[in-house]
């Protein structure tokens, strides 16, 4: 009987502690990047339905990797003013690059103006939400 519980709870006890001692240290993700994420995916949706192209789906992909993208940027100005408060041609300009970036590996070259377009304005969407308000 001793032998098949080790058999038994060893290699499960073994996995969890692995799984908590480098899950644990593990930073959770941050509040401004999910927010972020968010509001480029619902700004590529709007923009995208108003545009009448795209589907809806790739839409909000498009968008929530403009938000992203615009995120990160964020995070690399030097300034903790700057990381703050954003810069509205650049955050457009991020965004509507990743999003054309994004549309060129869903669906190819079949509307890099209009995948820029939906990016532009997820970039502009976060940069008049959350001007100001992040925690950096």
């Amino acid at each position: 009987m001793n032998r098949i519980l080790k058999r038994t709870f060893l290699p499960s006890l073994m996995a969890a502690s692995l799984a908590g001692g480098t899950l644990i240290p593990a930073k959770p993700a941050s509040a401004d990047i999910l927010r972020d994420i968010g509001i480029g995916a619902g700004a590529g949706v709007v923009s995208g339905t108003v545009r009448g192209r795209g589907s809806l789906i790739n839409n909000a992909i498009k968008g929530a990797a403009a938000g992203a993208a615009v995120n990160a940027v964020h995070g690399t100005r030097r300034q903790p003013k700057n990381r703050r408060e954003g810069n509205l041609g650049q955050d457009v300009g991020v965004g509507a690059a990743a999003s054309t970036v994004t549309g060129v590996i869903l669906h190819g070259t079949k509307d890099p103006l209009g995948d820029a377009v939906d990016g532009a304005a997820a970039g502009a969407a976060i940069n008049v939400i959350t001007n100001g308000q992040r925690n950096r």
